[in-house]
């Protein structure tokens, strides 16, 4: 016979019964000794670390190459220009992305006979420039698009790098963009035309958010490595933060600039990550939630 109380939870009279309180300050106490257990790993392995490092025979030559202070400081604010630019390449390229990965996509998911063309089109997009890497891209774009001399066409090297990352991420975004169309389920569509919505308005209110939702942590890690992927563009010679950071180390011999382009690349991208596993946490909470109704 146990000694449960019958008396509601929320009830003001209710009374833990001696089972619920013994439960309770056993899962009070597992807490705390995991919480002691991460605590002494995590100091642990970073003594090891740190140690390893330190005990190292090269640690010596490593700090005064790699962790100069005075050229940290002294390189800080003309990489940060440089990086600038990097981050302005990377929210114009982000833009040209979004718009021409979705107008990909749309046109990858839509069953009209007298859209072959273009269907076939966007698969064979998506196929070839998915398949070059985007470094190789930047030096075919960089260089022999100038060489063809054509009227019109740009001949900066920062606009030309940019469209050579758009050309790139525009193939694995429209991938994403189609999955996140292909997972809605056929139900929504039809309810939605059920109700006297056309198409258009089917996909653009009913379909289209509900796939932006389900791939919105898949996108920020495209535009993630994006942002990082800028840097190939120092390739092509404009003065950005990997650029300067180059020219800064071979003249004074000393790679402690590298180290101040990297503290800025990881101070956006880490916030970014960040947000991706939060949005995909939700996601999965939410799919929890749904499925347990």
């Amino acid at each position: 016979m146990t000694d449960t109380t019958l008396v509601a939870p929320g009830d003001e009279t209710h009374r833990p019964s001696a089972r619920q309180q013994e439960r309770t300050a056993y899962r009070r106490a597992r807490d705390r000794r995991n919480t002691w257990i991460s605590v002494t790993c995590t100091v642990a392995f970073a003594a090891v670390v740190v140690g390893g490092a330190l005990a190292s025979p090269g640690w010596e030559s490593f700090r005064a190459t790699f962790l100069d202070g005075h050229q940290f400081t002294g390189n800080f604010g003309s990489v940060l220009n440089g990086f600038w630019l990097n981050v302005r390449m990377f929210l114009a390229a982000e833009a040209a992305v979004l718009v021409l990965g979705l107008g990909l996509a749309l046109l990858r998911v839509t069953t009209a006979p007298w859209l072959l063309p273009l269907r076939a089109t966007a698969a064979l997009y998506v196929d070839v420039f998915r398949g070059v890497p985007t470094m190789l891209l930047i030096f075919l774009i960089g260089f022999g698009v100038p060489a063809m001399q054509l009227q019109g066409t740009p001949k900066s090297p920062v606009v030309l790098g940019a469209i050579a990352l758009v050309v790139s991420y525009t193939a694995y975004v429209a991938e994403v963009f189609r999955a996140g169309l292909t997972s809605v389920h056929p139900a929504q569509h039809n309810a939605a035309r059920a109700l006297g919505l056309s198409r258009q308005q089917t996909m653009r209110s009913v379909v289209l958010p509900q796939a932006v939702r389900n791939v919105l942590p898949a996108l920020l890690n495209d535009f993630i490595a994006l942002q990082k992927d800028t840097a190939l563009v120092a390739v092509l010679g404009p003065l950005e933060a990997l650029r300067v950071a180059q020219i800064a180390a071979d003249s004074e011999f000393n790679y402690t600039p590298y180290l101040c382009a990297a503290v800025m690349f990881i101070a956006v991208t880490i916030p970014m990550t960040r947000y991706a596993d939060w949005l995909e946490r939700r996601r999965v909470e939410r799919t929890r939630a749904e499925a347990a109704r």
